[in-house]
């Protein structure tokens, strides 16, 4: 076992571009729940087991070197996809009256806690992981029609480039490879949320409707909701 208390670098930095062209590159695979964690055991792709503990204010990358053996060669190297990205921007709401913006923040939480995606507030931007198909999201944001905001999806790598290593958890460490199914009857106030999980989270759904909810959960870890249920009249 490696401890891994430091990254050497990056693939993208000049030296180690160079010593990866005669070089055998190792990756060590990582999800993306994985991905902003600064403490993991894990074996790259050859097999070298590795024990990473980064200060809490650090965070892996694409690339980023973690061992290299000399003796033999070999470059240790983390390989992270991850999703895109919704972006949302709420700039145009700056020349709104305060009662506009009260009223179209209200109802992009409310849209965004109807589906359970987790976000991340930066300045007057709103990033959304991917969860379930880019073209179910795009649909969803098309459908509320929300004044004066607009969207577009971005490359995860983009976005966590411009987040500390707290909201790079907050953002990626929730949202893994399983779509999270919403199925619901506004019509007559029922819904059925499925979620099939591979990792451990710990967030907040809130639902600003009156319905009843009946949830199946099928996964083999443990994670924590708090649900806050108000009804708007």
């Amino acid at each position: 076992m490696i401890l891994v208390e430091t990254k050497l670098g990056n693939l993208s930095d000049p030296v180690w571009r160079e010593r990866a062209a005669h070089a055998r590159l190792d990756p060590l695979v990582l999800e993306q729940w994985e991905a902003p964690k600064n403490r993991l055991r894990k074996a790259s792709e050859g097999g070298i087991e590795l024990a990473i503990s980064l200060p809490r204010s650090e965070h892996l990358h694409d690339g980023d070197v973690l061992h290299f053996d000399a003796a033999n060669n070999i470059i240790v190297a983390a390989r992270i996809a991850l999703k895109e990205v919704l972006v949302i921007e709420l700039e145009g709401l700056e020349s709104l009256s305060p009662a506009e913006i009260l009223r179209t923040c209200f109802e992009l939480g409310h849209g965004l806690g109807n589906q359970h995606w987790p976000a991340v507030i930066k300045g007057t931007t709103v990033y959304v992981p991917l969860s379930v198909d880019q073209k179910v999201m795009a649909s969803v944001m098309r459908t509320h029609a929300y004044q004066h905001v607009t969207t577009r999806f971005a490359p995860g790598e983009e976005i966590a480039a411009k987040l500390d290593a707290k909201e790079v958890r907050l953002l990626f460490a929730g949202a893994d490879a399983t779509p999270h199914h919403h199925l619901g009857d506004h019509a007559r106030g029922t819904h059925t949320h499925s979620h099939e999980h591979g990792a451990a989270h710990d967030h907040t759904h809130v639902h600003d409707h009156d319905h009843d909810h009946h949830h199946d959960h099928d996964h083999g870890h443990s994670h924590s909701h708090s649900h806050s249920h108000s009804t708007v009249k």
